[in-house]
């Protein structure tokens, strides 16, 4: 009882982040043909044995992730029994685990009212609550670059520098999660050049390179599965690399200060994500906060940073702002999930600003507190617990279950007609009943199940161009229904090729 009276505030925070992330996860986490494609591979590395070299596929550029990803989730896939809700729990669980890190790390590096209140933020932000409840790779970067910014700092400022190895292990799972983890590199380098000018000793320089080439060939070791892979493959991803900073047109702009005009619009779009639900006043009010009071540190404390240029709150607002930079580089549509390796940041700066300015006089106490309210209502009033759940992975069942009791046992072909989806979920499902699904390069059945979700498109399967539908020949609409929401057509040959 003395423990959870004396912890008891993060407690009930990190009871919030457990509600927020695991209740009725198996309604409202997301089954799209991402998650589909994961768990077939994981489902045939661990009924098969077939080890795999790279990871997910990026959605720009056609470059591949390490695989670690696929492996990280693999236990939790085989202890559900093969139910893709298990990858989904564990998610949700990690997301747990970095909330009482942001109180833990928060806590070492100001004190227990700004860890508090970052955690609180962090466990209860709509945006962080939605990419922590089921299983994407980019989900881990959170967790992952904020122990490797933790790793980092307590290497340099407390000469530990054995914590390289943490740090390096950190970024190897943020870099399998996604390449935008390149962009937590302008920390150790900042750390590293700082450690330089300190003028150490030989024997601290000595402890110092001699950790840092156990990270580097660490590192170099993790880079192993995709060298042979781009070994067998004629060198498909480093050259699909090369192409993305090199064609440089649609992708990436290398020239820093063409981040400049972007800057604050892309610092209010991710702090109006995190923060303010989305709504523009609130997020203009939040970043406004979060800028002048940073300016305002800075130049309260420039000396004391000077003298510690280790210290935490300058870390945060490095990281956030190069970050910002190396996002406003990217010249297409910047998305939630891409400034994962910042939701830590933001919540961590944004409490820590917060408790500053309460302590200058009362107006600083009613900014302080008026921005605190205006976070936790925007937070609370875009929870998507007050919103209907998508049912996806219930929806995906049962399109299965009623296509296989459609197909009365006999061998089909599947085809899926969608906007932004993918049909692996629905061939996750067909593969564990073990249903006589065929691809159509393999074998043209006599029936083809066409799987339509009718959104921002047309469901026309009947002389539809998509390959999976042209392929099957002639056909015609034997029966059709629908479930929440998807329609599903049956298709069967028609040889005279009239309606």
């Amino acid at each position: 009882m003395e423990f959870i009276k004396k912890h008891r505030f993060i407690i009930f925070i990190i009871l919030i982040a457990s509600f927020f992330r695991l209740y009725r996860i198996g309604d409202y986490m997301e089954f799209l043909g991402d998650q589909g494609r994961d768990i077939v591979i994981v489902r045939d590395f661990l009924k098969n044995g077939n080890f795999f070299f790279i990871g997910p596929q990026t959605s720009t550029g056609n470059m591949y992730l390490g695989p670690f990803y696929y492996y990280f989730i693999a236990p939790s896939l085989l202890l559900a029994n093969f139910n893709p809700i298990g990858p989904a729990i564990f998610i949700a669980l990690l997301g747990i685990l970095t909330t009482y890190l942001v109180y833990f790390i928060s806590k070492i590096w100001f004190n227990h009212s700004t860890a508090l209140i970052a955690s609180f933020f962090f466990a209860i932000s709509p945006t962080i609550i939605k990419y922590s409840n089921f299983s994407w790779n980019p989900n881990v970067m959170p967790l992952f670059a904020l122990l490797f910014a933790y790793f980092i700092w307590k290497s340099f400022s407390q000469d530990k520098f054995k914590n390289l190895i943490y740090a390096t292990l950190s970024f190897i799972m943020a870099l399998n999660a996604h390449y935008l983890a390149l962009l937590l590199l302008p920390i150790p380098l900042i750390y590293f050049t700082i450690y330089l000018l300190k003028k150490p000793t030989a024997k601290n320089k000595k402890n110092f390179f001699k950790y840092l080439a156990i990270s580097s060939i660490i590192f170099l070791i993790s880079l192993i599965p995709q060298i042979a892979f781009d070994i067998k493959h004629q060198g498909q991803n480093i050259g699909a690399l090369i192409t993305f900073f090199s064609q440089r047109q649609t992708t990436v702009n290398l020239k820093a200060y063409k981040a400049i005009p972007i800057a604050w619009p892309l610092f209010t779009q991710i702090n109006g994500s995190l923060l303010a639900g989305k709504i523009p006043l609130p997020a203009t009010l939040i970043s406004l906060f979060i800028a002048l009071s940073s300016l305002f540190y800075l130049f309260k404390n420039f000396s004391q940073i000077k003298k510690n240029l280790y210290h935490p709150g300058f870390l945060l607002m490095f990281w956030y702002f190069f970050g910002l930079i190396g996002l406003g580089l990217y010249k297409q549509h910047i998305y939630d999930h891409y400034f994962g390796f910042l939701f830590p940041v933001v919540t961590m700066l944004t409490a820590f600003l917060i408790t500053y300015i309460f302590q200058i006089k009362i107006y600083g106490k009613i900014i302080s507190v008026l921005i605190f309210l205006i976070i936790v209502f925007q937070s609370f009033s875009h929870n998507q617990f007050l919103y209907q759940p998508p049912r996806q992975l219930w929806t995906t069942k049962q399109i299965v279950q009623s296509i296989q009791q459609k197909s009365n046992q006999e061998p089909f072909n599947l085809a899926l007609l969608a906007k932004q989806n993918y049909d692996p979920p629905y061939r996750y499902f067909f593969y564990q009943n073990k249903a006589p699904l065929y691809d159509l390069k393999d074998k043209i059945t006599n029936q083809l199940f066409v799987i339509c979700e009718p959104w921002q498109i047309e469901c026309q399967p009947i002389n539809n161009p998509e390959w999976a539908v042209a392929a099957f020949g002639w056909a015609k609409i034997e029966s059709q229904w629908e479930i929440n929401g998807i329609q599903i057509f049956r298709l069967i040959h028609n040889l005279g090729g009239t309606p």
